[in-house]
């Protein structure tokens, strides 16, 4: 069982797949790895050896944020943002798009389940 960065990674998927797994990492980034590795991106999780392991380990490790330091630093920029106050930090702090979209319709991602609003009732004479 190949286990990186605390993930253990899926054993049957390809090893360019396979690290994407972890956070932080997606294909560029497991391209590269596996290259400077000089691991081919054909080869299965489960045909690598111990040593291919820990090299990726040791690279991953050195080179790049992954998992819980990331999502932290993420975490903390968005805080940034809703504590100065700038328009993107009151979108996050309203649930609603920070990039610009559309929310009269779509936008359900952010907004949630619909709540529907009735209307008014006529008053009859």
């Amino acid at each position: 069982m190949a286990r990186i960065a605390g993930i253990d990674l899926p054993r049957n998927k390809r090893g360019v797949i396979g690290l994407t797994y972890i956070y932080g990492i997606g294909r560029t980034s497991a391209k590269n790895l596996l290259a400077k590795a000089g691991i081919s991106e054909e080869i299965k999780v489960s045909e690598w050896s111990n040593d291919q392991v820990q090299q990726l380990a040791l690279m991953i490790q050195d080179e790049y944020k992954v998992e819980g330091e990331l999502r932290s630093e993420v975490q903390l920029s968005i805080k940034r943002l809703m504590d100065i106050a700038c328009f993107r930090g009151i979108r996050h702090r309203k649930g609603l798009p920070v990039r610009g979209q559309r929310t009269k319709t779509n936008a359900r991602t952010r907004k949630g389940k619909r709540k529907t609003v009735a209307n008014k009732k006529k008053v009859t004479k």
